[in-house]
């Protein structure tokens, strides 16, 4: 038995706000047992789940993850003012983000948000004042960046093992064109949802190009980069194809998005990211969100020597890693999490608003709203 199994595990008492597809994934991870990804400091408890439908869509959520037991309410208002939850995790559509984590923050929970954080950047700042004022825990869960394969990538680009970065490319499409894959009303281009790839799929290529470009500099030398980039736009006024171009003074990083292309059409492991530094580049294999392999390729010309790595996921889908980063964050008493820091949050929401604004996507104002 490890010596890290004879201490006592730190529990923490999850509410699960929303009763989704991805809510479902999330707390079903929560429900595994830490051990067989070798934690042994923390352990997550769902206590219990909300519904802003009906009673019983709580109940039939609690049945089918798995936790039966839990307590399941009916309203989101009854889960955030339950004395027995410690964190509340937000997984409402992203049109709903703002309004479900301030919910929560006035309770006086901590909260984990499902990415995007919000619509807007603005919005974004307002939960982060919030949060500080009332000294509670706040993270956008951007699953990715807790994987054991991007801590591994951050550590190589930090130890020079390829050289200076000097560009970022990374891509995340799927090939589900909107006309024969979604109803105008679906979440995923329906514009009062805050519907389009961008939001949607497009921060996954942009988390890796600032975790790599921006978050591995240190804190004090971090520069928010000049954006551009251009979307076309789907019938629904939604963003179907996009591209994000980030430029800091001496290297660049490209995020693209699309609904009608898929980055890896053979199902080989593609590359969906590529760090290329003076000495090399660094490959993660597709898909952006969920990678298991990941090869460095050290030297340039004949002489390269060209190293893969494999990341085996664990029992889960993965979403456990930030689980644990945020009850460790609760168990320490910190505010936010070193790996997904909240002002990081905020420049990456800057970047899509850019992209929004320079292509005239703009949402419904009732989803804008700074309103509280």
């Amino acid at each position: 038995m490890p010596l890290t199994a004879r201490v006592e595990a730190h529990k923490v008492r999850w509410g699960i706000l929303g009763c989704g597809w991805i809510a479902s994934v999330f707390t079903k991870d929560l429900l595994v047992d830490p051990a067989t990804r070798g934690v042994y400091d923390v352990q997550h408890i769902v206590q219990a789940a909300g519904s802003s439908s009906s009673l019983d869509k709580a109940k039939e959520f609690l049945a089918d993850v798995g936790a039966p037991d839990s307590r399941a309410y009916g309203s989101y208002g009854e889960l955030v003012a339950d004395p027995n939850v410690d964190i509340i995790y937000v997984a409402t559509p992203h049109s709903h983000h703002f309004a479900n984590a301030l919910l929560a923050l006035n309770a006086g929970k901590h909260v984990v948000c499902e990415k995007p954080f919000t619509v807007n950047a603005e919005q974004t700042k307002i939960l982060v004042k919030l949060a500080r004022a009332k000294k509670l825990f706040l993270m956008e869960a951007v699953w990715t960046r807790f994987f054991p394969l991007s801590i591994a990538v951050r550590e190589y680009v930090k130890r020079g093992q390829i050289g200076a970065v000097k560009r970022v490319i990374a891509d995340l499409s799927l090939p589900q064109a909107p006309e024969t894959h979604f109803a105008d009303s679906h979440r995923m281009v329906n514009p009062d949802l805050a519907g389009g790839c961008l939001l949607d799929l497009g921060l996954y290529p942009l988390t890796w190009v600032y975790q790599i470009l921006y978050h591995t500099q240190p804190e004090e030398s971090r520069k928010a980069p000049s954006i551009t980039g251009s979307m076309n736009l789907y019938r629904t006024g939604v963003d179907d194809n996009t591209v994000v171009v980030c430029t800091w003074p001496d290297t660049i990083g490209i995020a693209t998005t699309n609904l009608y292309v898929a980055t890896d059409p053979s199902a080989i492991g593609t590359p969906c990211v590529k760090i290329q530094g003076t000495g090399g580049e660094i490959q993660v294999a597709h898909p952006a969100y969920r990678p298991t392999k990941v090869t460095v390729i050290r030297g340039i010309g004949p002489e390269a020597v060209t190293e893969s790595s494999e990341f085996p996921m664990p029992p889960g889908h993965g979403t456990h890693w930030e689980a644990d980063a945020a009850a460790r964050c609760l168990r320490d008493g910190k505010l936010e999490d070193d790996m997904m820091p909240l002002e990081e949050s905020i420049v990456i929401m800057e970047a899509m608003d850019k992209v929004r604004e320079i292509s005239g996507l703009r949402y419904p104002e009732s989803i804008e709203s700074l309103e509280q």
